[in-house]
């Protein structure tokens, strides 16, 4: 599934790449994420609660940041395990700045597997955009409070 848009942070440009690159952040970015340690250069160990319909549970895997230049663009790739299959992420995110506000655009692919891929596409497509929208909710917070 292809996830594609844009999102405004009221912040500038280099606060907001700073906090899209802090693994501390990303943990309080990511929706359902109760464990983000270090597993190497630049990746990191995840483990988060997510709920999906009937099939909530705890899934764990890695964050990894890659494609960094800062302060325009950074990848970020995420690859989850857990007791109803598996959800893979993979993001750009591209930054600019206009008027002390930046605009993220955004530009990923979810895959999923397991029985999560069996509740249908539209409801993956709900749920995918809910936990965009919460990320960027939070990224917006995290701005605001710097």
């Amino acid at each position: 599934m292809k996830l594609e848009g844009t999102q405004t942070i009221s912040a500038p440009r280099e606060g907001v790449y700073r906090l899209l690159s802090d693994p501390a952040v990303i943990a309080r970015l990511l929706p359902g994420c109760e464990k983000l340690e270090p597993a190497g250069p630049d990746t990191y160990e995840v483990k988060m609660k997510l709920g999906l319909a009937a099939l909530s549970g705890s899934y764990q895997g890695t964050v990894k940041l890659s494609e960094q230049r800062p302060p325009e663009h950074l990848r970020l790739t995420v690859t989850s395990r857990g007791p109803w299959g598996f959800a893979d992420g993979d993001g750009g995110f591209t930054l600019s700045e206009q008027g002390g506000q930046t605009t993220v655009h955004y530009a990923g692919e979810l895959k999923v597997g397991g029985m999560v891929a069996s509740i249908g596409s539209r409801l993956l497509d709900g749920a995918a955009r809910m936990v965009i929208a919460q990320f960027f909710k939070n990224l917006e917070r995290e701005a605001a409070a710097e």
